[in-house]
Order: C-alpha cells, then structure tokens, then sequence
C-alpha cells in the first residue's frame, strides 16, 4: 500500500490529488517539496532547473532570504485586519508603491485575476462618471488571445476555447481586437461607448507573442485620441521579467491603469495591485470595491521587501542579458525540432515543429527527466523563464539539458 514512506513518494502524492482533489490542472508528473533559487527539488531529493517561476511569480527566486525573513518576521506581528479598521503598513505601502511606478493611487487586491477585474470597473466607473458613457453602455476592449485568469469575466474577453466554453453566459460590453493591429483598434474605438483597452504587452500564455516594434507606442496614442483608458496587464511581463521594470518601458508607455501581481509576492502569497492617477480612482467610493485581504499587512510587508530585492539586486539587468545568452545559446542547438525561439529578457518561449501533436508534452517530461521543469501552452509552444537570478553557469548548463533532451523526441 502507498504511503508518505514508501519507497514511490511520487506515486503516493500523486495518487492522493487525483482521488480527492479537482480535475482542472494537467501538470507534469513531478511533486515538489522544497525551493531554493533558481532550484526545485521533488519528494525524492532530485533537483531540477525551474524554467517556469510559478508562471513568472518567483522573478526573485525560490525562498529568497530576505523576502522568507520579513515575511516571517510580520507574520509573528499582525496578519489580518480586514479593510474594516486601518494598519500601519498599508499607508506605507501605498507610498512606497506609487512612488515606485509613478502614478497617484494604488487599490490592493490579492490574485492577479482580482486586479483585472478591478480595472475593468475603474474603467466602466470613469466611462460613466468622467466620459459620459450612459450608463451600462461601456465597452471594454481585450486583444485577441489575451488570458488574464478564469473568472466569469476573464473566460467572457477570452478566445480559447478551453476557457469559455461550457460556462455562458458571458459578460456583455467586452469586444475583441486583433493583436498588434493598431488598424483594428482605431476601427473599434469609433464607437463612443468604448472606456478602454486591456492588454499584454507581450502575451504571455499565448506563447510569448511579442508585438511590433511601435505596437504599444501606437495603442498609447489611440487611446489618447479617443479618450479611451489604456490598461496593461503586466502581471507576467512586469518586474524585471522582460528585462525592463515593466515591458510597457521598452516604448516609454505610461498606460492609464497598470495592472500588477505574481512576483509582487517573491512567490509568497497572493498579492496583486491596481495603479492609476486619481481622476480614474477617486470614481469609486467606500462600499463599491473592496477585498477582505487585500492590503493585508503581510502583503503589504512582503510586497515592499519584494520590490525592493529587485531593484537593489539589478534582476532587471540580469534578465536582459541572460535572456540575450538563453536565446542565442538556444539557437546553436539548431534542432529541426525547434520552429521559433523568441522573447525578451526571461520570458521565452520556443515552438515545436514536429508530426506529434504532443511533442512538446513529451519534451517537456524528456526535459523532467534530465533535471529541468517547464510546460507546454497552446499545444506546441514552451515558455523558458527561470528567476531572474539565474547566471551564465546555469544558462549554458540549462540550455545543455534542453538540448539533450531534444534528441529524445
């Protein structure tokens, strides 16, 4: 009988999910109990090469020792008060973070899906208040093959099948635009209706889509001319991962409403912010939006320590240029296997070519095998995104493991 201590642990953890947990994830075959760096290490003691960082959550990397302390040490003080009294973290932090990212307000949530849905009634909020939308008229735009989470709204603004099918009826006012189509977008903005554009910078569950070059200069432009908010959602593409502070940085684009979470954390806990200048915020009033834990002091805590080892270990320095290194070593494996190899600073991805349709699946657990954790997305594409504070020794010896692991498919 399968137990904690039998000699197959894996086959024991495993068994436990599937009997009594949701069938809504398909991971890979691995159960992990300890994280250190750019390191994950499975029931077995096996370590593996983390290319995937908590879908880009653990930017700082696993357990980092600053982040771990202060989390412990407010945890020790003061978890939770409810938005209901105030704390003494959470003025700090507002100040700390809109301060960081130069805008006026911050509204604290805690899962990134929750932000989404929080600049979405901003939005609607400022058409109706600022705009003179009437009321329940608003339209908010979404670029195609946006994925944002899986709440009732997200799958509504979604284009994959796998999201929205099967759980209509869907939110109304959300219209689709072609990505990197800045032709499209004009067209859609004719309507008067139209409050804002949400978008990636780079799409990140998509398969790392990066748009044209003067893509985001252009939306920020439109926007602009239409009186139409910009949102970013830059809860994958913010933080160092694309090798700037934000992705929208490449192009200089200050969007109206910036759209934060995952690495906000270190890949603690959920953490997710809200940013905008106060014509868009000050819309909503007390009673209207709100969280039980968001702006927990831990958060609060947590977040400012997280943005802080950031900055102070230059990690969006370390992600371009160790981006620049991954791509071009990637590109010297020259495998027929191997469609396209793309990204920016740590968010890359390759795609398949191959007659199996679960190539890159299988890839994937060829690449478990030899010590390295990543997964498909969108069939035959794979995302490469180690923390940020992976060095050349560990790019090279990485980018060795990707390509041994080629030969086996």
């Amino acid at each position: 009988m399968l137990s904690p201590n039998s000699s197959d642990r894996t086959a024991y953890y495993l068994t436990l999910e599937d009997q009594y947990g949701a069938h809504n994830y398909h991971p890979i075959p691995v159960v992990l109990e300890r994280g250190e760096g750019v390191f994950l290490y499975d029931v077995n003691g096996k370590r593996y090469y983390d290319f995937l960082s908590g879908y880009s959550a653990v930017n700082q990397g696993h357990c980092h020792p600053e982040i771990i302390n202060v989390l412990v040490e407010q945890a020790q003080k003061l978890t939770l008060t409810s938005r209901a009294f105030h704390n003494n973290l959470l003025g700090e932090y507002a100040k700390f973070l809109t301060s960081y990212f130069g805008y006026n307000k911050v509204l604290p949530m805690n899962t990134g899906v929750e932000a989404g849905e929080t600049a979405i009634k901003l939005a609607r909020r400022w058409a109706y208040d600022k705009k003179g939308v009437e009321e329940n008229k608003a339209v908010v735009l979404f670029a195609e093959g946006n994925f944002w989470g899986r709440t009732l709204a997200a799958i509504s603004s979604s284009t994959d099948p796998s999201s929205y099918k099967g759980f209509g009826p869907y939110m109304p006012g959300f219209d689709i635009v072609p990505y990197n189509d800045l032709n499209a977008l004009e067209q859609a903005m004719q309507d008067k209706n139209v409050a804002s554009f949400m978008l990636e910078p780079i799409q990140g569950e998509a398969g790392v889509v990066i748009p044209d070059d003067g893509y985001l200069t252009g939306v920020r432009e439109l926007c602009t001319r239409y009186n139409v908010l910009m949102i970013a959602d830059e809860i994958q593409t913010g933080l160092c991962r694309t090798g700037k502070l934000l992705a929208c940085d490449y192009e200089n684009v200050r969007p109206d409403i910036l759209v934060l979470g995952k690495a906000l954390s270190g890949g603690t806990l959920p953490i997710s912010a809200v940013l905008c200048d106060d014509e868009i915020m000050m819309n909503i009033k007390p009673g209207e939006h709100g969280s039980t834990y968001g702006g927990n002091p831990l958060a609060c805590a947590v977040a400012m320590k997280s943005l802080q080892v950031l900055k102070d270990e230059g990690m969006a320095e370390n992600a371009m240029n160790m981006g620049i290194l991954l791509r071009s070593e990637l590109e010297k494996i020259n495998s027929p296997y191997i469609k396209t190899i793309r990204g920016k600073g740590l968010l890359n991805a390759i795609v398949i070519n191959h007659s199996n349709t679960e190539a890159a699946w299988d890839l994937c657990l060829a690449l478990k095998e030899n010590g390295l954790l990543a997964k498909p997305t969108h069939g035959n594409k794979i995302r490469f995104a180690p923390p940020l504070i992976i060095n050349k020794e560990q790019i090279l010896e990485s980018v060795a493991i990707i390509a041994k692991s080629l030969q086996s498919i």
